[in-house]
């Protein structure tokens, strides 16, 4: 698993090997020294872009700089490819990139995404890289997505991260059966908008006379939630 500590105290032996003071090295990278010294200390990682000319001017391949933070396999071919703006790597797992995410752009995690999107990847692992993705790559994601293990904390989990075609993404898989009926509980006070659908979806018999109640439910307890946080806060 790829690890920015190692990787920051790899960046800092090349420097000091080269006599090179952080502010020196920043210069060259047309960085502030401050930056240099988040890499150092593994609190932040260079963009993806900068690994080769920090790999140029330590005279180091892409392989041998990357390779210093200890990355599996797939990780290396990922900042790589990342690094030298390809497109051609493949993700079985999602395991494969999330330990990544917090460390590449939203539009190159958006590419990885479109690999996993026939996957029928868990709800989970959505909620981890639905932080870090454009929404259109979450709303992809969900389309397709395992439902089984879904839980009432799990969509609680996901709600605050979705925007609207998402939460319709999650309707639609109610409606269709793939997941339970009672989480339009959850569901509806992030999604006032579906009330209408959700009414319609009764009329048809697509769902039962009680989602109308667990709708106003959830309607009430969020209004009652909302209530005492704003009295809290005056």
């Amino acid at each position: 698993m790829f690890n920015t500590q190692k990787f920051g105290r790899f960046l800092s032996r090349l420097r000091k090997e080269k006599d090179m003071t952080q502010s020196e090295l920043a210069d060259k990278l047309n960085l502030t020294r401050q930056a240099i010294s988040r890499y150092e200390t593994g609190d932040n990682f260079p963009d993806v872009s900068i690994l080769v000319m920090i790999a140029d001017i330590f005279s180091l391949s892409l392989d041998e700089l990357i390779g210093s933070g200890e990355p599996t396999r797939t990780e290396a071919n990922i900042l790589q490819s990342a690094a030298i703006g390809g497109d051609e790597v493949s993700l079985e797992e999602v395991k494969d990139v999330l330990n990544l995410a917090p460390l590449l752009k939203p539009s190159i995690l958006d590419k990885l995404a479109l690999s996993l999107q026939s996957k029928g990847i868990d709800i989970s692992d959505i909620i981890e890289l639905a932080k870090y993705l454009n929404d259109d790559s979450v709303t992809k994601l969900l389309e397709n997505a395992d439902f089984e293990s879904v839980s009432d904390e799990l969509i609680l989990k996901l709600m605050p991260l979705l925007d609207e075609r998402s939460k319709i993404a999650i309707f639609q898989k109610i409606i269709e059966g793939a997941m339970d009926w009672r989480l339009i509980k959850i569901l509806i006070p992030y999604a006032e908008f579906l009330s209408s659908a959700i009414e319609a979806a009764v009329v048809e018999g697509a769902l039962p006379y009680e989602a109308l109640n667990l709708m106003r439910q959830g309607r009430r307890e969020r209004w009652e939630k909302d209530k005492l946080l704003g009295s809290e806060n005056e």
